[in-house]
């Protein structure tokens, strides 16, 4: 192997590809939803595990007194395989989460009067909440591997 080949190894050019396919949307009731992974290889490499995680950004505010938080709300690791060249590997998860609800969303779901101050509140500090789906693959000897996100939509 070329110094030039380790260089790009490392870095994790023109090896490893991940792929994720989730649905647009799905229920928070069901806790768990589908995703698959399609992996490709331009050489040969070892994955050492592959991580799907469900996360929550969840911003408030405006203006220069807009803050964002991130909550990992699930996770599933897949573990490690080796792939050959130029083959391609889709793998099934099932990732489970359990949504984090901030005080307006638990005043908004008791309904009622306490339900309208809860819609106000979330409305008066700008919240906001956007959900994506990350994997991202550990491959043996790079620094930086490969990874994919999708953004999804959490219904009733």
């Amino acid at each position: 192997m070329s110094v030039w080949s380790k260089i790009k190894q490392w870095i994790g050019i023109g090896g490893v590809k991940v792929e994720l396919h989730v649905p647009p949307s799905f229920s928070k009731k069901e806790g768990m939803f589908e995703a698959s992974l399609t992996v490709t290889s331009k050489s040969d490499q070892t994955i050492q595990e592959i991580k799907v995680v469900l996360d929550e950004e969840w911003t408030t505010g405006r203006g220069e007194e807009k803050t964002r938080k991130i909550f990992e709300l699930g996770m599933v690791k897949v573990p490690g395989f080796d792939i050959k060249t130029g083959d391609s590997k889709t793998i099934q998860v099932a990732v489970p989460f359990q949504l984090v609800k901030s005080n307006n969303d638990e005043l908004k779901e008791k309904g009622g009067a306490l339900g309208s101050l809860g819609k106000l509140g979330a409305l008066a500090s700008a919240e906001k909440s956007e959900y994506h789906v990350i994997a991202s693959a550990d491959v043996l000897g790079t620094a930086f591997g490969p990874s994919d996100k999708k953004s999804i939509r959490i219904s009733e």
